[in-house]
């Protein structure tokens, strides 16, 4: 990767940035016992033979906290979309009456939430992988910036602890966004 030196930092945090809402997009997706369209709105329907995710085909609301309620805007593909639902591994059981998909949330059992934090642990933990990847990438090329005599050692120093503090503080919102999760989750 070719990088401007005094760019380097800038960049750093764009792709911590990028992996941090990578996890949050991942967490909108799992279920807390409340209707969320972020549960349903990147499944992929085979729409006509062409893969198309259910928010360009139906609109969803949440006309009570947990309820989700799935209009497709063409009713002839409903079937399709009940299908989807059912293949996927969300756990919830559409109501189909013809002209909507009604989506109760049932009560999360205490087994089952259990099983949601590891899942969501887990991702957090490869965020924060994914974050150390970017610091470790981040400290070859400023080292090999040094060694090109594009910054001094003591640039290197210092370049080397900033990049350190940037990685810490987006290993810190990651837990800190994970601690939010696993209380939602675990909050009856």
């Amino acid at each position: 990767m070719d990088i401007k030196i005094d760019l380097l930092l800038d960049h750093l945090e764009e792709e911590m940035m990028n992996a941090e809402e990578a996890m949050q997009r991942d967490f909108a997706a799992v279920r807390t016992g409340k209707a969320s369209p972020a549960l349903v709105e990147n499944l992929n329907i085979d729409y006509y033979g062409t893969p198309t995710r259910l928010k360009e085909l139906a609109g969803i609301t949440v006309p009570e906290p947990r309820l989700l309620v799935i209009q497709p805007w063409d009713p002839s593909c409903i079937a399709l979309i009940e299908k989807a639902i059912n293949a996927s591994n969300i756990g919830i059981t559409p109501v189909n009456d013809g002209r909507v998909l009604r989506l109760p949330m049932p009560e999360l059992s205490e087994e089952r939430r259990n099983t949601l934090v590891r899942q969501v642990k887990l991702r957090s933990e490869d965020a924060k992988i994914g974050i150390r990847n970017i610091r470790r990438e981040g400290n070859e090329i400023a080292k090999k910036s040094q060694k090109k005599s594009e910054i001094t050692e003591d640039d290197l120093k210092d370049m080397l602890k900033e990049i350190q503090d940037l990685t810490d503080r987006y290993i810190k919102r990651i837990d800190d966004i994970f601690a939010a999760k696993e209380h939602d989750l675990l909050s009856v």
